[in-house]
C-alpha cells in the first residue's frame, strides 16, 4: 500500500475543513444514482446502476439443477464480476482481474453470509425445490464498465 505524501494529506484536510470534495460535492451530498432495470433480456433479472460516473451492470439467470451431495437443502449460487479494461487504467492487464476476483469474494460474502449463513442476503435453502434432488442454480454476473468510486455498492445494488 502506498502512503499518501504531506501535500495529499493537506489538500485532503482542506478539503474536509471546507467541506468540499475534489469533484464540487459537499462532503454529505450523495452522488446522483440511476437505476434501469431489464437491460438484458436474456436473463430472468438485470439492472444497469451508475452512481455517479460509476457504471455496472449486473445480471441473474435461474436454472434447475441438482444440489452438491454436501448440501442436498441448498441451492447453489455462483458470483463472478468482470472489469472492463476500458473502466478504468489500473484495470489494463493483471489489474481488472484481481479486483474482479475482490469483488466477486466481497459479493459471495455480502449476499450469501458466512459459513453458518448468518446475514445472508440469499438464503441457499430456498432455492431448494426437492431436497437432494432438485434446486435452483442461480448465476450472477456483474460487469464493471466505469469506475469512480462505489463499486461494491452499485454492484450490490444491480444484483
Amino acid at each position: 500500500m502506498v502512503g499518501l505524501s504531506v501535500g495529499e494529506k493537506h489538500f485532503i484536510q482542506g478539503g474536509i475543513a471546507q467541506d468540499l470534495r475534489s469533484d464540487g460535492r459537499k462532503r454529505l451530498t450523495y452522488r446522483p444514482i440511476y437505476v434501469e432495470t431489464g437491460v438484458i433480456p436474456q436473463a430472468h433479472g438485470s439492472a444497469r446502476v451508475r452512481l455517479g460516473a460509476t457504471d455496472v451492470i449486473a445480471s441473474v439467470k435461474a436454472e434447475l439443477g441438482k444440489p452438491s451431495a454436501l448440501q442436498p437443502d441448498k441451492g447453489n449460487i455462483a458470483i463472478y464480476v468482470d472489469c472492463s479494461p476500458t473502466a478504468a487504467p489500473m484495470f489494463e492487464g493483471r489489474g481488472g482481474e484481481e479486483l474482479s476476483t475482490e469483488l466477486s469474494v466481497a459479493l459471495q460474502r455480502c449476499l450469501l453470509g458466512g459459513k453458518s449463513g448468518a446475514g445472508a442476503g440469499i438464503d441457499p435453502t430456498s432455492l431448494v425445490v426437492v431436497e437432494g434432488k432438485v434446486c435452483w442454480d442461480l448465476y450472477i454476473d456483474g460487469l464493471v464498465i466505469s469506475s469512480d468510486g462505489n463499486l461494491l455498492d452499485a454492484l450490490a445494488a444491480a444484483i
